[in-house]
């Protein structure tokens, strides 16, 4: 990688998170919120039809939280949630890659030499200035977006036609390159599926059209189509969009006919709007094209005579969006960029809330009031793990397990933030945010190869860190359909909690969102897995599915941020409808009043009644978090 990269490791957090020394008084301490019902972030589904299971965690150490992660479960700040397999809407699978068998695809590999070009000063990629679109025209069937293409200043001059045709060309060159990248950008934040696209063409609109055209196109210059082939590509890669959860999710682009030309141009423009600003074109979303115009409005001297000048790189360049190849004939100096990663303690940093409000605002169209810093530390700086020094043995990485904020940082400029835990077996990736203006390199993508690059590096130091866990996989999800792509991973049996080749478990996917990925996989191995699987042997009967308990909670992907709300419990009043598997809970830790006490020592000093209660939610416990596990762990009461 052109740049020298300096990976800084476990740099110095906050009081908060202060190092606890490794001792037998360190443990894990939950609360059981017990099973929760909430609106679906995913299928967008009206009932409340997402249930999942959560607890609360006063500090949880990493060997708990590592067998908790084998188990389906995640963390959103101090929050554990697993989903209900069997019965949530979206089933969740959890998925992770083997580091060291990672074979990277030629879209990844396009994505580390494009940043490496970036790096060598060999992609260029101009700032965007303001933007001056009018709030109210957004309303007119023809919406306008000054475009910054401050490297293409379309003057007046006396050279020959090849030199205006080379100009011409040019022109054409960059504002395809950018209109792609915006395609990518969609794809990237999930406003598209996540398939593969025509590249876009840009073509010269001749004075004679713009006659045709009549009134208004008179600074018509330029014009694409590529909306009309992004919705044929859709139509023909997901046939059934309409009637599935696809339908759901690309809502914003479709209308009653499937994926709309109109609609896909507009979403276009709007994503040029937030990377490009004016100077000297603008662009125009019309009926299904994307027309680019002369702001300046010299349409009758540009068809006289013109040629382009591409302006030199400025030192500004670095922070900014849309890109193209610098042209050999400039006569101008490279400027090489210096990429640095810094990995440091989970802790707030002001700088780094700034990025993920700019983040939250512009990619995930959030309202200022909903990026508080207080949402903030919640979601993606308060962390219950206990944080485990490194010790040299090579038991433990150079900067220790715990949770970490993975910056990235382009000539002193935070670009990215990874934000990570660090345990055991695996890196687990928690969420990132990026600086909007850098989408054009596929943030996203370069963090995630990134991030398989470290475990690598790592395992020298501790042997046992060998995955990299992406988090959850939802297969009618698009937005998740690239964490697949990291190959070859594997998918969480939701039931054995056994780990199966995604190969296996995507045909089985593609026809059911539930299935107990293990039984086919056991099928494989003995070389019976029938060539087609048949609806029956796929059904999984669950019997036990009654009233749950009511405590509501707001729940959005792992991408996402997950919000507690937790109301009143009715589990007394559903307690004979809800069936519980048997198991012996009588070495269950119980937290009480400070001190630590296993059950069948304590359940005596409760009156029947509450005795039968604690049982029945101490069943269900177990059977969420395992007997290990539920052994292990203190269950609080206080």
């Amino acid at each position: 990688m052109a740049g020298k990269t300096k990976k800084s490791e476990a740099s110095s957090s906050s009081s908060r998170n202060s190092s606890r020394s490794s001792n037998h008084r360190e443990e894990s301490v939950v609360v059981d919120y017990g099973k929760n019902k909430s609106s679906c972030g995913y299928c967008k589904s009206s009932a409340r039809s997402s249930i999942s299971h959560g607890l609360g965690t006063q500090s949880i150490t990493i060997n708990d939280y590592q067998d908790l992660l084998d188990r389906g479960w995640r963390r959103s700040g101090c929050f554990l949630y697993k989903p209900e397999m069997e019965k949530t809407c979206c089933p969740a699978y959890t998925i992770r890659l083997k580091a060291g068998d990672f074979v990277p695809s030629k879209e990844q590999l396009r994505v580390s030499r494009r940043m490496q070009r970036f790096l060598e000063g060999t992609l260029d990629c101009k700032r965007p200035v303001e933007s001056v679109e009018d709030p109210n025209a957004s309303t007119d069937t023809c919406s306008r977006t000054h475009l910054g293409v401050s490297s293409l200043a379309v003057k007046e001059s006396s050279s020959n036609n090849n030199e205006e045709k080379d100009g011409e060309e040019n022109i054409m060159r960059f504002l395809s390159d950018q209109v792609g990248n915006v395609v990518h950008a969609c794809s990237e934040s999930g406003e598209f599926p996540d398939i593969q696209f025509p590249k876009a063409s840009v073509k010269k609109v001749s004075q004679a059209k713009r006659k045709i055209l009549g009134k208004g196109s008179e600074d018509l210059l330029y014009s694409t189509n590529i909306a009309f082939q992004i919705a044929a590509t859709i139509k023909r890669s997901l046939p059934d969009q309409k009637d599935g959860n696809q339908g759901r999710l690309l809502r914003n682009i479709t209308d009653e006919n499937g994926p709309s030309p109109k609609l896909i141009a507009e979403k276009l423009e709007s994503f040029l709007n937030q990377l490009a600003k004016t100077s000297g074109l603008s662009v125009r979303a019309c009926n299904g094209h994307l027309n680019f115009y002369s702001a300046a409005k010299h349409a009758s001297a540009y068809e006289s005579s013109q040629t382009v000048s591409v302006s030199k790189v400025s030192a500004a360049s670095s922070e900014s969006k849309g890109c193209s190849l610098k042209n050999s004939s400039e006569n101008t100096q490279v400027k090489r960029r210096r990429l640095e990663i810094h990995l440091k303690r989970s802790s707030f940093d002001s700088e780094e809330y700034a990025l993920y409000r700019r983040y939250q605002m512009m990619v995930h169209n959030d309202t200022p009031d909903h990026v508080t810093e207080s949402s903030y530390k919640r979601f993606l700086v308060d962390t219950p793990l206990i944080f485990v020094p490194p010790t040299g043995d090579g038991t433990v990485p150079p900067c220790g397990f715990g949770s970490f904020h993975q910056q990235y940082v382009i000539d002193g400029k935070l670009v990215a933030v990874g934000v990570i835990d660090i345990l055991p077996r695996c890196l687990s990736s928690k969420y990132l945010f990026w600086d909007p203006d850098f989408a054009f390199l596929s943030p996203g993508k370069y963090s995630a190869l990134q991030e398989i690059s470290w475990v690598k590096e790592n395992q020298a130091h501790c042997s046992t860190l060998q995955y990299y866990y992406l988090g959850y996989y939802i297969h009618s999800c698009s937005k998740m359909r690239y964490k697949a792509a990291y190959s070859p991973s594997e998918l969480l049996c939701p039931l054995r909690y056994q780990w199966v080749p995604f190969a296996i478990a995507k045909p089985l996917l593609d026809r059911k969102p539930y299935v107990v990925l293990s039984d086919f996989s056991t099928l494989q191995d003995r070389e019976s897995l029938p060539p087609h699987v048949s609806e029956d042997v796929m059904e999984v009967q669950h019997d036990d599915i009654g009233k749950e308990d009511t405590n509501d909670f707001l729940m959005y992907d792992d991408e996402g941020m997950m919000e507690p709300e937790y109301g009143s419990s009715d589990n007394e009043q559903h307690l004979a409808s809800v069936d519980v598997e048997d198991g012996d809970v009588s070495n269950i830790l119980i937290g009480l009043t400070g001190s630590r006490v296993k059950f069948k020592d304590l359940k005596f000093a409760f009156r029947p009644s509450e005795r039968s209660y604690l049982e029945f939610q101490l069943r269900r416990y177990m059977r969420v978090v395992g007997e290990g596990l539920a052994e292990r762990m203190v269950y609080s009461l206080e």
